[in-house]
């Protein structure tokens, strides 16, 4: 943005959410349970005893921004790697950085900052983990996943996880006035706001997004016009400016949706077009490769009962060596599954058991099934009349597992397809109350 100072000189400001980016702790906004007085990130700052930890939350709700002020706080020095670019070769060089200076002056280590710590490979988290442990780095890792799952368990171990919460409308309506009152160019506009409903709600308690909506609302406004702020405003404007692709917005769950709907219609030309589509929009590699293990069991499941461990593997490659290599698993996945005969025949029947279960809750397990681990259970009847299926033809004999109340009822229906045929024909001689 190019803007004239009271000089008169022309010169380029960087975007309106850098430009608000709070440096102290006081001025931060949001995340009272961390940050507030006698919170455990507060009481670290203040004691100077800072331990290595995760932020885990959702987009612009102050991660990057948290971790800068406590190693300005504290004078660190401060390295930032982001896992999207960043190798192995870069890890050990901050790394290697760090060691040597801190031979010649710090009492306390430098802080590296990762960003999307998420995307790191499991070879790109066991650089990191000596350096941790060794204590060379105070690691502060900031990841929108659950770390638990994306996260190498030596690691995770020495770190703390705090979680962060989305901004709420207090820290929002905080936002929009500190930035029309305080931000060098906008405190030179004229606002009038008349609603801020839609305002926050397409911020979904985003600080960045909101930054972004207010600072693409002012420019649609001239320079000696009032910038109006309501409901019908925002939307209108949002909708005429909608970005190509938002990892964060609607446009993302509409190509994940593409994506899944191509894959269960046996497209595998629609299906690598959404993936791409994805990949080239910054999509996560691993909450497609998630996507793509639900839809396994989902919508191909007993069909092709490989189709699990194809994505369940390919989960875990994409874990293991992340982009941009990781997007030719994605796509032998995706082809695999899009081409794999379909059935939805396990999704419906625990859907159904579980409604079912849900009404039957205190429907007693028969006496014959239960366990009779002592004497006075064995004389009560537990285990009495159970027929134990190896000592009989076949391995099956005819006895009633389901509840009394429930006798006949059936949840698993086999699907039309070559596996569960032969399934349905198998059971039908086993269980022809239920399989005809």
């Amino acid at each position: 943005m190019d803007f004239e100072d009271n000089a008169g000189r022309s010169r380029m400001l960087p975007p309106l959410p850098e430009r608000m980016r709070p440096s102290t702790l006081d001025d931060y906004v949001g995340q009272k349970h961390l940050v507030g007085e006698g919170a455990v990130i507060y009481r670290m700052i203040r004691s100077d005893s800072l331990k290595s930890f995760i932020l885990w939350g959702p987009p612009g709700v102050g991660k990057t921004t948290l971790a800068k002020i406590i190693a300005r706080t504290l004078d660190r020095e401060f390295y930032t790697l982001s896992a999207v670019s960043a190798g192995v070769k870069e890890v050990r060089e901050v790394i290697d950085k760090a060691r040597s200076e801190s031979i010649f002056a710090q009492a306390h280590s430098p802080v590296l900052f990762i960003d999307e710590i998420h995307r790191f490979s499991k070879s790109q988290q066991d650089a990191l983990l000596g350096a941790v442990e060794e204590g060379v780095v105070t690691l502060i890792g900031a990841t929108t996943e659950n770390p638990s799952f994306e996260v190498i368990t030596p690691l995770l171990s020495r770190c703390q996880v705090f979680v962060l919460k989305p901004l709420d409308r207090d820290d929002l309506d905080t936002l929009l006035h500190r930035a029309i009152t305080g931000d060098v160019v906008l405190k030179r506009r004229k606002f009038e706001i008349r609603e801020t409903e839609a305002l926050f709600r397409y911020s979904g308690g985003d600080a960045r997004k909101l930054l972004n909506i207010l600072d693409l609302l002012v420019s649609t406004f001239s320079v000696d016009e009032t910038v109006v702020i309501d409901n019908a405003g925002v939307t209108s404007r949002l909708n005429e400016h909608l970005s190509v692709y938002d990892k964060g917005g609607e446009m993302h769950y509409d190509i994940i949706s593409a994506f899944i709907k191509s894959i269960r219609g046996s497209d595998p030309n629609a299906a690598v077009y959404w993936l791409a589509r994805m990949l080239n929009g910054g999509e996560d590699p691993l909450f497609i490769a998630r996507r793509l293990c639900i839809l396994a069991s989902e919508d191909i499941g007993l069909a092709n009962p490989n189709a699990m461990l194809l994505a369940n593997a390919c989960f875990n490659t994409v874990h293991n060596i992340g982009m941009p290599e990781a997007r030719i698993p994605l796509s032998e996945t995706a082809i695999y599954l899009a081409s794999s005969p379909k059935s939805n025949s396990a999704y419906l029947a625990i859907g159904k058991a579980m409604d079912v279960a849900e009404k039957t809750q205190d429907a007693p397990v028969p006496l014959y099934l239960r366990n009779a681990p002592t004497k006075l259970m064995a004389e009560l009847g537990y285990s009495d009349g159970y027929k134990y299926a190896h000592d009989y033809p076949g391995h099956w004999t005819d006895l009633e597992f389901l509840p009394e109340s429930l006798s006949g009822t059936c949840f698993y229906e086999p699907a039309d397809n070559r596996r569960e045929e032969e399934a349905r024909a198998r059971l039908s001689g086993m269980w022809p109350k239920y399989y005809k």
